[in-house]
């Protein structure tokens, strides 16, 4: 088990704050071996597309070259023009190439550890340089795992090139009976495909070293219970976190505050200034609940919402005031204020008979009784 400089064991999961401070300083998991066996296919595939392309501009090269007069070879001036024309002919015929390795090459890099650039990762680090630090790499988990990864490649490469060459071994002896040209387009065609075998059996490497190299990184990043307790002061103790925690957990409380309005049996209202919401539980034996409750524009969406799912809304100020300054989301309304919410609730129970056809439109109530030591604005 991984251990710190200190010596405590490192048993705890790399936390969100590591792993961003890791990627900061270009510390990302990477496999060479997926690189380098993408790259190798992708070398392949392009001079299965490329390659008769590219030798037929390369013989048109050499042709050039060979078509020189005599007044080309003694003039300074008209062998630098010869050559020049000759050096961006080439780079046309090969540039193709490497802009497809080019490409693939980059986004090898993305699958694993993805796409990270920081020039921290440019630093030389020293601590690399520590001859105890060295030993210890070498007789390491990780110098065993590369050592095994080696012998598979010796293995893999070895197997499968002899496999290719016998199972091709009369394909290749034909090609001295063959013209010079054919010969050598076949000739390409079976080393190419040949190159493009070998390096697939390296993919038996890849499926070995994505996982070990992924490990290897959460290994390494793996923390102390102490590394994640300082962390945790670090972090959670900075005002601007907790400024931006509290300012999160009220905007999740309000959207589930909101979210229970459209289950309301009424709204009070002040009419502008505050709003609540009441839900009465006509089974239960308890007296009504708050289930949201707000000021100002909080207040006008409550009102906004209510309207939205045709729950009742009432205006009696000193009543939603007496509410919203003496019972908390959630709690049941204060036994003081049973009266007046039964004249509120006993309209609503009347409009839901006169919605339904039972009953005659009532009057909705323009003042109830509230005590006044519940009604701040209350004189």
């Amino acid at each position: 088990m991984a251990e710190n400089q200190d010596g405590q064991e490192k048993t705890e999961e790399p936390t969100s704050k590591r792993k961003e401070d890791s990627r900061r300083d270009g510390e990302v998991a990477r496999s060479k071996e997926l690189s380098t066996t993408v790259l190798l296919l992708a070398a392949g595939m392009a001079l299965l597309v490329f390659g008769a392309w590219m030798g037929n501009k390369a013989l048109d090269i050499f042709a050039y070259n060979f078509d020189l007069t005599r007044h080309d070879v003694t003039t300074h001036d008209a062998m630098f023009k010869h050559f020049t024309v000759s050096v961006w002919h080439a780079i046309g015929v090969v540039l193709p190439f490497l802009i497809v390795l080019f490409v693939v090459g980059a986004l090898s890099q993305i699958v694993v550890g993805g796409w990270n650039l920081t020039a921290k990762a440019l630093i030389p680090k020293f601590s690399k340089l520590n001859p105890i630090s060295g030993i210890k790499r070498i007789f390491s988990k990780n110098s065993l795992v590369e050592f095994v990864k080696s012998v598979a490649k010796v293995l893999l490469v070895g197997v499968t090139s002899f496999i290719i060459i016998w199972g091709l071994k009369e394909e290749f002896a034909t090609l001295g009976a063959m013209a010079l040209e054919p010969a050598i387009a076949k000739g390409s065609y079976l080393i190419i495909w040949s190159f493009l075998a070998i390096s697939l059996s390296l993919i038996i490497v890849v499926l070995i070293d994505v996982p070990w190299q992924l490990h290897q990184h959460n290994e390494k990043l793996k923390m102390t219970r102490q590394e994640v307790k300082d962390e945790y002061k670090n972090t959670e103790g900075k005002p601007e976190v907790k400024s931006r925690i509290r300012r999160m957990q009220m905007e999740m409380a309000q959207r589930r505050m909101m979210a229970d309005v459209p289950s309301a049996d009424v709204v009070i209202t002040n009419p502008t200034h505050y709003a609540v919401a009441l839900k009465y539980d006509e089974s239960g034996n308890g007296a009504p609940r708050v289930v949201a409750k707000g000021q100002d524009q909080i207040a006008a969406k409550i009102r906004e919402i209510a309207d939205h799912y045709q729950v009742p809304v009432l205006q009696l100020p000193p009543l939603s005031r007496a509410i919203y300054f003496s019972t908390e989301i959630g709690d049941e309304i204060p036994h003081a204020l049973f009266m007046a919410v039964a004249q509120v609730l006993a309209y609503v129970f009347q409009l839901k008979q006169y919605k339904s056809g039972k009953a005659r439109k009532p009057d909705a109530p323009k003042k109830v009784e509230v005590p006044p030591d519940l009604d701040p604005e209350s004189s």
